[in-house]
């Protein structure tokens, strides 16, 4: 079964740095998620600002992207009040720009699952009540 993903920071980062705890983990979810994986600007930024300390990191993080192993998805300007409700719906957590723009790629791409290392996604919702289908460490 072909498994689709959008991908969170954490998981990204582990993938590009074998330093991190889990590295191994997403190196064998690396194996049977399916390409392109699905991203938001603001997952990359993220990434991008933790992987400041290793330049080959970043430099494979553009590969990705100019490869198209991870595809930008999201458009803030096309989805900003539906962002904008779940900043308010989740703001006791409270949730990232980041993980909100994550929730609503899940609300559109609903064939795809959210491969994170955030349990904050275990209490978020799409459309209102539905769990979101979730790839995380066991």
């Amino acid at each position: 079964m072909t498994r689709w993903a959008i991908i969170d920071t954490g998981p990204l980062v582990a993938f590009l740095d074998r330093r991190e705890a889990h590295h191994d983990w997403m190196a064998e979810q690396a194996r049977t998620l399916a390409l392109p994986w699905l991203l938001c600007e603001a997952v990359l930024a993220e990434s991008w600002h933790l992987l400041r300390k290793l330049p080959v990191a970043q430099d494979a993080l553009l590969e990705m992207v100019e490869n198209g192993l991870l595809k930008v998805e999201f458009a803030l300007s096309d989805d900003i009040e539906a962002v904008r409700l779940l900043r308010q719906k989740y703001r006791d957590i409270p949730m990232s720009l980041a993980d909100a723009c994550l929730v609503r790629m899940a609300e559109k791409f609903d064939d795809h699952a959210i491969c994170t290392l955030n349990s904050d996604f275990t209490v978020y919702r799409k459309h209102g009540r539905q769990p979101i289908p979730l790839i995380t460490p066991a």
